[in-house]
């Protein structure tokens, strides 16, 4: 079912809460996310077992990691490695826990952005967002460290879903106090994270996701309309 903003009508007082559409286990959503675990658990189970040794972790952090020298003369493993991994580095995680945080916002987004513009919509969006992860990275960041995780990504479809949320609010002529609030919150998160752990955190692939995340969905969803 479709409804357009024609549709929507407007009260001189808006709600504050904004609740947008989702769809609940979405296959693509489901996917992805099993396609992204595969590589830590293979990992984890290499290494638990002795086999590993870290070896192989370190082998495709070579392989997959985004590495800023390949754009600036590295000598690359593979033909096109300095294109490939614009999206390799959102298939490897630094351990569990960097994995599981990354999966559960994709789990929690990935049905609005489903109920806005279909499975195959997510799926563009997250490689676009993690795409821009990387150019954030090579932009902003003077690093030679590898980059890896799936945070652009993630910060792409935060970044969809509050323009949406702001397309709501103005259609509804309702405050944009708590999105900015949000955003604010969101920034000072980044900031906790970027002190707590010592500066190992990559926030220009935060901030370049985030930005693809917004203009992609400006694009692809300049009015207020969802598939639902």
């Amino acid at each position: 079912m479709f409804y357009s903003d024609e549709s929507v009508k407007v009260s001189p007082m808006g709600p504050q809460h904004i609740t947008l559409p989702t769809r609940a286990n979405a296959r693509a959503v489901i996917l992805l996310v099993g396609i992204t675990c595969l590589p830590e658990i293979i990992l984890t189970l290499l290494e638990a077992s002795g086999l590993g040794s870290g070896s192989a972790r370190q082998e495709l952090l070579v392989l997959g990691a985004f590495w800023s020298g390949l754009l600036s003369g590295w000598e690359p493993v593979y033909p096109f490695q300095h294109l490939t991994m614009f999206l390799t580095h959102a298939l490897l995680h630094g351990g569990f826990l960097h994995l599981i945080g990354n999966m559960v916002a994709t789990l929690a987004l990935g049905g609005i952005v489903v109920a806005r513009i279909g499975e195959r919509g997510f799926l563009l969006l997250y490689a676009m967002s993690a795409i821009g992860g990387g150019i954030g990275f090579a932009l902003l960041s003077s690093s030679e460290a590898p980059m890896i995780g799936a945070s652009g990504a993630v910060f792409g479809l935060i970044g969809a879903w509050k323009f949406w949320e702001w397309q709501m609010r103005q259609q509804l002529n309702s405050s944009m106090r708590p999105l900015w609030r949000s955003l604010l919150g969101l920034f000072l998160l980044n900031v906790i994270l970027w002190i707590a752990l010592s500066g190992l955190l990559a926030w220009e692939a935060h901030l370049g996701g985030f930005i693809m995340g917004v203009l992609v969905t400006a694009i692809v969803t300049p009015s207020l309309r969802y598939r639902v």
